[in-house]
């Protein structure tokens, strides 16, 4: 029985975590901060097969550049002198191409779809709760170029064997028979889903520790035993641990996590915020992002919850409370009738995306050593991903035949 060591308490962590105990191992896993702080606890919630586009993606860096030049932007880079994030940034750049795009979509769909099944399974098995709904997502525009884009996409995510439909108005509003809708129209992926992100990890956590899983919380990593290509252990500023096998799921932490391994891994923290609206009367029925301002609303039982932004700031977790106005401008245009204000500032959770240069995850073995898998860079697309990726990953560590090609994720890429 293996001894394997996970470091980062997100969904990733805790999906490889999961995957890993049923395949017999031993495990133990570490977070610096609190679980219920992380990245995948507030998030939109959305399961989401349509997304087979990566961020990079041709006009990507062109709107990037007018969105930050107005403060409410749905997209904002932290200007600052930093190596790292010029090179991240060279990297995006030089894979903006309808190429990638093109190369990226098998396995982004793969991934997807493999995750997607491993959460019905989630659902039905009983080990965990967390409001499994499958009732697809909108992807709603007031613009004609909004609509011509995402046509566009329909017609990329149709031939890919995702199903899209594009409706008009009066179809959006059919779809939603409680709240008033007002758009132009919307493409309609009915084969996305939601859940809610804060029961699942803290089903999660707790399906854990009945097994025997070690769950070690506010244990900030600060070093790592090596004997030749081989970590031995890991050191915290509680003390050290063995380690059989080290799995790194560290989120936006990663890369800071990979120079202490003597490893360089090109990623930056998108900052994203989501807020609730508590016992909303006439609810949204089905997930949507609402394309121009980027944001998204998911329904959670009685609550809905917003969310967008993607703000590069590396690790930066403060509350820029004009990305949160952006959010709040923005809903009324799409849902006239919800009503909805401006929180509060200790009401708005935010938390860090880890994205990677091409939009793709890094999952994998690590060149430099025999026993560390990497498993990080989902952007955000960490909630979607984070089963088929727990699943992947105690694959690579038993040395079984993968359940997809993982070439495009190889965490040694770029380096």
């Amino acid at each position: 029985m293996t001894q394997v060591s996970i470091i980062g308490g997100g969904i990733i962590g805790l999906c490889s975590a999961y995957y890993l105990h049923k395949a017999g191992h031993r495990v133990t896993l570490f977070d610096q901060n609190p679980i219920a702080d992380g990245c995948s606890f507030g998030n939109a919630g959305m399961i989401v097969p349509s997304h087979i586009i990566p961020l990079a993606q041709p006009g990507m860096m062109a709107k990037g550049m007018r969105w930050m030049l107005k403060s409410t932007s749905p997209f904002y880079v932290k200007p600052r002198l930093n190596a790292e994030l010029a090179r991240w940034g060279w990297l995006f750049y030089r894979h903006s191409t309808s190429e990638h795009v093109d190369r990226a979509i098998p396995f982004l769909r793969d991934i997807s779809l493999l995750s997607k099944t491993l959460y019905q399974d989630l659902a039905a098995n009983g080990d965990l709760d967390f409001e499994w709904q499958e009732r697809g997502l909108l992807m709603l525009y007031k613009t004609a170029s909004a609509e011509h884009e995402m046509a566009h996409e329909a017609n990329v995510a149709n031939r890919a064997g995702i199903e899209a439909r594009v409706l008009n108005a009066q179809q959006v509003q059919d779809l939603e028979p409680n709240t008033r809708v007002d758009v132009r129209g919307a493409v309609y992926y009915p084969g996305d889903a939601h859940l809610n992100p804060g029961e699942l990890i803290q089903s999660l956590v707790a399906f854990l520790r009945r097994e025997g899983v070690i769950v070690l919380e506010n244990q900030a990593v600060t070093g790592f035993g090596k004997t030749g290509s081989r970590v031995t252990s890991i050191q915290t500023d509680q003390g050290d641990y063995p380690v059989d096998e080290l799995v790194v799921a560290g989120g936006a932490w990663s890369p800071s996590l990979a120079r202490l391994l003597g490893l360089t891994l090109s990623m930056q923290g998108g900052k994203g915020y989501s807020f609730m609206l508590r016992n909303v009367t006439n609810n949204v029925h089905i997930p949507a992002i609402m394309l121009e301002a980027r944001a998204t609303a998911t329904p959670m039982s009685h609550s809905l919850r917003f969310a967008g932004t993607l703000e590069v700031a590396g690790t930066d977790m403060t509350i820029n409370m004009n990305r949160v106005r952006g959010i709040v401008q923005s809903i009324n245009q799409y849902y006239p009738d919800v009503p909805v204000e401006m929180p509060e500032i200790d009401a708005v959770w935010r938390g860090l995306r880890p994205c990677s240069p091409d939009g793709l995850p890094y999952i994998g073995r690590m060149a430099r050593y025999d026993n560390v898998v990497l498993a990080t860079g989902h952007g955000m697309m960490g909630l979607s991903l984070g089963p088929a990726t727990g699943k992947l990953v105690s694959e690579v560590i038993d040395g079984e035949a993968n359940s997809m090609d993982i070439f495009a994720f190889n965490p040694g890429r770029f380096a």
